[in-house]
Parts: C-alpha cells; sequence; structure tokens
C-alpha cells in the first residue's frame, strides 16, 4: 500500500488543438514551443513543482508522441521520483476493452485507479494549453478554510470578452450560485480559467455517476460542475489576478509570445522565486553577426542572427541570414530564414527553410482591406521555396 498523498494533480493534455492548425497536425497542443525555449506544458508542470504537488498524472491522447519524449522520466521538472513523479497516461487497456477518452470527466474516470494509488484527499485538475503562474497550494488552503466540495480558479474579465468563457456567478462569501457556459448576457465577469481543486472522495463518486448515467455529457463543465451545483455542494471561487492567456488560438499563441516583449504586461520567466523549468538541449551561446540589427526581441541560445529582428521571438537553434528581415514574428525551434527573405507578422514552426526572397506574412498598413489580415502560420519541418509569398491568413500545412 502506498503512503497517502494530500493532494495529486492531474493534467489535461489530450485535445487535439484543432484552432491552432498546422502548428498541431502531428503534435499535441501542450507541446507547442512558447518564449524561445519553452513549450506550454512546462507552466503547469512547473506551477505544481513550485507549489510542492509532486505527483502529476498527464492525460494524453491526440498526437502524444512528441508531448511523451518530451515528459520522458520529468527529471528536468524534478519529477523523476521513485513514488509519485510525472506520469503519462494515455488510454489503455483494461478488462472491460479499451476506448478513447470521452470528455474531461470521462478521461479522470478511467484513471481512478492512477489516484487511488496515491489516496490523497484533494485532487488538482489543470488544463495544458495555459501560459501562467500559479502557487496551487495557495489555492488548496482557500479549498479548506471554505471547506469547499469543488474550487474553481476565476479571473475577472473586461464584460465584452465574458461571453467566451464559462461564467460564475458567486455571493458576497465567494460561494459559486450559478454557472453559465459562453453566456451571450453575462451576468458576470468570472470567467472559469479551468484549474479546479476538488475533495477527491466527493468527485470520485461524482465521477462514477456520471460514468454510469449514458445521457450525461462526460465533461466537468456540462455535467460533473452543474451536478454539484444542483446536489447543493459547497463551489467556491478562487480570485486570481496575474497574468493568464488560454493560448488556444494562433492569434492568442502569437499574442502570448509578443508579450514576452512588452515591459508593461507583467509575465516574468526569469524569477528565481518562480523558477519555470523545462527540457532543454545544452547549446552554446546565441550568436549576434556584427552586420545583424536585432531590436526589442528575445534570441534564445543557439540561435545565429546576422540579419534584421524587430520585436520578434526567437528560439534555440534558429538561423536567420545576412539581408533577411524578420518582425513582429515567432520562429520555432531550428528554423532557417535565407538571405532576403521577409517574414512579418507571422508564426513559422519547428525545423522550417525560408528560402531566398520568399515574403510569409504583411504588416496591418500594408494590407487594402484590412478584414483581408491576419497572422500568417507556417507548420513545422516546412519548406517555403525562393519567392514564394504566403499571404496574411493563410496557413501552410505543406511545402510551398
Amino acid at each position: 500500500m502506498y503512503t497517502k498523498k494530500e493532494c495529486v494533480a492531474m493534467l489535461l493534455a489530450g485535445g487535439q488543438g484543432s484552432r491552432l492548425y498546422a502548428l498541431t497536425q502531428n503534435m499535441a497542443k501542450p507541446a507547442v514551443p512558447y518564449g524561445g525555449k519553452y513549450r506550454i506544458i512546462d507552466f503547469p508542470l512547473s506551477n505544481c513543482v513550485n507549489s510542492g504537488i509532486d505527483t502529476v498524472g498527464v492525460l494524453t491522447q491526440y498526437q502524444p508522441l512528441a508531448l511523451h519524449d518530451y515528459i520522458g522520466n520529468g527529471q528536468p521538472w524534478d519529477l523523476d521520483k521513485q513514488y509519485g513523479g510525472v506520469h503519462a497516461l494515455p488510454p489503455y487497456q483494461t478488462a472491460l476493452g479499451a476506448e478513447w477518452y470521452k470528455g474531461t470527466a470521462n478521461a479522470i474516470y478511467q484513471n481512478i485507479n492512477f489516484i487511488d494509488r496515491y489516496n490523497p484527499e484533494y485532487v488538482v485538475m489543470l488544463s495544458g494549453d495555459h501560459i501562467y503562474k500559479m502557487d496551487y497550494n495557495a489555492m488548496l488552503q482557500f479549498h479548506k478554510e471554505k471547506g469547499a466540495v469543488a474550487t474553481i480558479a476565476v479571473q475577472d474579465v473586461p464584460l465584452e470578452e465574458a461571453s467566451r468563457f464559462g461564467i460564475m456567478i458567486t455571493d458576497e462569501n465567494d460561494n459559486i450560485v450559478d454557472f453559465e457556459e459562453k453566456p451571450k448576457h453575462p451576468r458576470s465577469t468570472y470567467a472559469s480559467m479551468g484549474i479546479y481543486i476538488f475533495t477527491w472522495s466527493k468527485l470520485r463518486q461524482y465521477l462514477i455517476d456520471n460514468e454510469n448515467n449514458p445521457d450525461e455529457d462526460k465533461d466537468f463543465g456540462k455535467a460533473i460542475i452543474p451536478n454539484m451545483m444542483n446536489a447543493g455542494e459547497k463551489l467556491v471561487a478562487y480570485m486570481f489576478d496575474g497574468y493568464w492567456k488560454d493560448v488556444g488560438t494562433l492569434d492568442s499563441l502569437w499574442e502570448a509570445n509578443m508579450d514576452l516583449l512588452n515591459p508593461n504586461i507583467p509575465i516574468d520567466l526569469y524569477d528565481p522565486d518562480w523558477k519555470m523549468y523545462s527540457r532543454n538541449p545544452v547549446l552554446p551561446p546565441q550568436y549576434i553577426g556584427s552586420d545583424a540589427k536585432v531590436e526589442n526581441s528575445m534570441i534564445a541560445e543557439g540561435s545565429s542572427v546576422d540579419g534584421t529582428v524587430d520585436f520578434s521571438v526567437i528560439y534555440e537553434g534558429v538561423t536567420i541570414e545576412k539581408g533577411a528581415v524578420v518582425t513582429d514574428s515567432i520562429i520555432m525551434p531550428g528554423s532557417v530564414i535565407k538571405s532576403g527573405a521577409v517574414v512579418e507578422y507571422a508564426i513559422v514552426g519547428e525545423n522550417c527553410v525560408i528560402n531566398s526572397r520568399a515574403r510569409v506574412g504583411k504588416r496591418p498598413e500594408d494590407v487594402e482591406n484590412r478584414d483581408d489580415w491576419g497572422i500568417a502560420v507556417v507548420g513545422h519541418n516546412i519548406t517555403i521555396s525562393e519567392n514564394a509569398e504566403v499571404a496574411p491568413k493563410k496557413i501552410i500545412s505543406e511545402n510551398m
């Protein structure tokens, strides 16, 4: 019998991430690079370590290979524990057969045995597509003080954006009295962040009941949370006022990277009091050539810049040749921007080649009709030939 853990984390990382299009065709969304040398999953994993949670189940399903390789044995996050640590949990064969995860609730239900191994008092439920730093232990203390069955992290969002989120209506004591999923006319601006803490003994029974009801959605937002509310369970909202970004779309992924270059936006990847962990190769320092022009950009280790870079995030192992121009863009690991190529307002995936005199994207002011403008995207392992042009909003998933 294993020693009891007070709290374990379950990280939902199995979604297809279809709104990231070419960037997630062959890669799970949490494995998508972010911030020069990180991947999205580094944020919840680092949050767990910094919060003192040393047992994490990562529920994978769609295109999991890159994610499994990246997580490995968990050593970069100090999660290579003999008892606990990080575990990749894809759907697996049982005595009753095997099936894909049918929703967030079903995914946790299928892993009840994993959670029961550690006999926890509490379970933290996390999403794998958010950029933020958060002390889950502070949220857990709040959950205990309130005597809650479920605590849902919320952020106060502008009223005009509230219809994009699940919205929590609360009373003066932080109790959740109602819940609306993407309401047209929101009654509150408290948006659910997709971060939950549950008392495990209670959640376990709700998961079993949900699984045994064939007419219910197998989803937390559509079934488990409403069922708890209808049963009169104590649900409370935990207010989080730090930086938080859902990077589920191409625009939000681009914006989240650009936020790193904005001194007025509070996201610090190098805070010694809240260390960010990642699996990074040992690379030489970045090289900036004598004729290069670099302004307001992030240049990762192992990259080589001889061209012009402005307001861009350049990942490790990227080469930008003399005469190439990169502005307002994200260039992911291992890509090469050849001499004479121009990349503007774009995301270029891993291990791409943008050949000489090719143009990827345009500045908004260079597009006649603003409705025709948007971020241009080149997927992973793509070659763009000489003189080719990738228009704004265009998403390239094969060589051209």
